[in-house]
């Protein structure tokens, strides 16, 4: 991709911007570390938004539509007095800390509604939470296994799920209450998982997953069959 060589923390995309955090390249003039910072120029250029020189966001999810950041802070800053989950609709002007009352373990991962900035998943060590009052309050969805990534659907009804519970597992679920989950067939992964899932918002059925050794698979059909691109971080030849 063109654009400066940063090491992007919490990298996530909207309908109209890319959103990260993390640190400059060397030679840089942007202050370490970023905060919260925005481009709108598919990665060419990137504008620091909020808390730069003070927080590096490694856990980070945006809503496509409305362009909602939420993010997972560690430590406070001038914008955030405690650690906790806080949201912004303002690309980063205003916090807004939530309650996360019903959590109770480490959050590993984070996914924001593409069309209700107010619902937001949380995959944890013991299972997905949901929200449907920005974080406020958290219900258990699933249980019982450690969740490692999350996405919602574009079609905003329901939700992807990387979990692992001596094995790994891609289910797509249903917001709906009473509607059966999809178990989703993975391709061999050897002591490995799904780390990230995206969807190509113009054909929904494609999605991509990358994995914890940084192996990279893509699917047309949504999950039927999976074809490799990438092994242990090299891309594979077409």
């Amino acid at each position: 991709m063109p654009g400066p060589e940063h090491d992007y923390m919490g990298f996530a995309a909207t309908r109209d911007a890319l959103y990260s955090s993390g640190h400059p390249a060397a030679g840089s003039n942007l202050v370490n570390p970023f905060g919260l910072i925005k481009s709108t120029d598919a990665g060419k250029t990137w504008q620091q938004l909020s808390l730069e020189g003070e927080s590096d966001f490694h856990t980070l999810a945006t809503s496509y539509e409305t362009n909602a950041v939420y993010v997972l802070n560690y430590r406070p800053n001038t914008r955030m007095r405690q650690p906790g989950l806080y949201m912004t609709r303002t690309d980063g002007l205003i916090w807004t800390q939530a309650a996360a009352d019903g959590l109770k373990t480490k959050i590993n991962s984070l996914a924001v509604h593409p069309n209700d900035a107010n619902i937001v998943a949380v995959g944890a060590a013991d299972g997905l939470y949901l929200s449907r009052d920005a974080g406020n309050h958290f219900e258990p969805r699933v249980g019982n296994t450690q969740v490692l990534a999350q996405w919602f659907d574009l079609d905003g009804e329901h939700l992807w799920v990387s979990s692992y519970a001596n094995s790994p597992m891609l289910t797509r679920m249903s917001l709906k209450d009473g509607e059966a989950n999809e178990k989703i067939k993975l391709p061999a992964l050897d002591e490995d998982a799904v780390a990230f899932i995206a969807q190509n918002p113009a054909r929904h059925d494609d999605l991509a997953i990358a994995t914890f050794k940084r192996n990279a698979y893509v699917t047309q059909d949504r999950g039927a069959t999976w074809t490799q691109i990438a092994k242990y971080g090299t891309t594979l030849d077409k």
